[in-house]
C-alpha cells in the first residue's frame, strides 16, 4: 500500500531536526505512559515531529504514511531512545486503507487513545484553469480520510476515555489558517481545511460528555515539504528562515493533548510572528 504526499518535509536538515528531538524520547515526563497513539504523515514535517514529541511523552506510537523506509527511520529513533514505534504504511486516500490502518494500530498496542489526523496534500492553481483529478486528491486525503480515520477510531477512544490510565482520549486534526482565510489559487485547500473545522466542532459537540476531546490545529507558514515543494503556498514576501518549524507545531499538538483530563483545549492556530493574514 502507498500513502500519498504527507503533510511534511524531509530535507536533510528535517533529519537532523528528527534525531535531535528523538534524543528526548527517554527522559520525557511520561504523561502519556501506558497510552497508544496514531500519527497520520509520519514520515515527515509535523508528523515526525508529532510522533517523536508523543514519543517522548510516554506513548506508544503507530506512525503512517506512504515512505515506508522514512517511517523506519524515524521508528530507529524512537526505538534507540526507549520508545516503541510501529510502522504501518498506508495509501490515507483510500477509505477501506484508511480504516484497516486503525485496526491494525489496534492490533499492535491493544489500545488506542489518542489519533492525529495530520496528512494532507496541495494544489494551487484557479479554479477555472484547476486540475479535477488534483482537486479529487485533495479531498480524498484533506478530508475523506479524516472522516474515515475518526469514525474507525471513535470505538476505540471511547473505550480508552471510559477505562484507561487517563480517563480521556484525544482526537487532533491538523488543519491550517487557510481554513480560516481564504486566498484566490487556494480554492479547494481552503475548503477541505474548512471542512475539517466545521467536522471536528460537530464531532466535539457529539463525543465531549463521553470525554473524547476532539482538538483542532491550524498552522501557519511552516517550513514543510508541502510548503515550499513545487506548486505550494508562496511565502507572501516573508523570508522562510521567519517561518515556523514543524517542531513549533507538534509543540502544540502535544500541549493540546496533555492536558489534565477536566481541561479541553479545541482550536489552536500558531502563525510565526511575522505572518500578517
Amino acid at each position: 500500500m502507498s500513502v500519498r504526499e504527507p503533510n511534511g518535509g524531509h530535507t536533510e536538515a528535517a533529519v537532523q531536526s528528527v534525531t535531535t528531538a528523538g534524543a528526548g524520547v527517554a527522559d520525557g515526563d511520561a504523561s502519556l505512559a501506558g497510552c497508544a497513539a496514531l500519527v497520520t504523515g509520519a514520515s515527515s514535517g509535523i508528523g515526525a515531529a508529532t510522533a517523536l514529541s508523543l514519543a517522548r511523552q510516554g506513548a506508544a506510537v503507530a506512525a503512517v504514511a506512504r515512505r515506508t523506509g522514512r517511517l523506519e527511520e524515524l521508528a530507529a529513533v524512537i526505538r534507540d531512545r526507549g520508545g516503541s514505534c510501529s510502522v504501518l504504511t498506508a495509501d490515507l486516500g483510500d477509505a477501506a486503507q484508511a480504516r484497516r490502518v486503525i485496526e491494525d494500530a489496534v492490533d499492535c498496542f491493544t489500545r488506542l487513545d489518542v489519533l492525529v489526523n495530520n496528512a494532507g496534500y496541495v494544489a494551487m492553481g484557479t479554479i477555472g484553469e484547476g486540475d479535477p483529478a488534483e482537486w479529487e486528491r485533495m479531498i480524498d486525503l484533506n478530508f475523506n480520510a479524516v472522516l474515515h480515520l475518526s469514525q474507525a477510531a471513535l470505538p476505540h477512544l471511547l473505550r480508552a476515555a471510559a477505562n484507561g490510565p487517563r480517563g480521556v482520549a484525544d482526537l487532533v486534526n491538523v488543519s491550517s489558517v487557510g481554513g480560516r482565510v481564504v486566498r484566490r489559487n487556494n480554492a479547494v485547500y481552503s475548503a477541505t481545511k474548512h471542512a475539517v473545522g466545521a467536522f471536528s466542532e460537530a464531532l466535539r459537540q457529539e463525543v465531549t460528555g463521553r470525554r473524547v476531546r476532539v482538538g483542532l490545529i491550524e498552522p501557519g507558514m511552516t517550513v514543510t515539504e508541502m510548503a515550499t515543494g513545487p506548486g505550494a503556498a508562496a511565502a507572501r514576501g516573508m523570508p522562510q528562515n521567519a517561518w515556523l518549524d514543524a517542531e513549533d507545531i507538534a509543540r502544540a499538538i502535544t500541549f493540546m493533548i496533555t492536558q489534565p483530563r477536566h481541561v479541553a483545549v479545541n482550536e489552536i492556530m500558531v502563525r510565526p510572528t511575522a505572518q500578517e493574514h
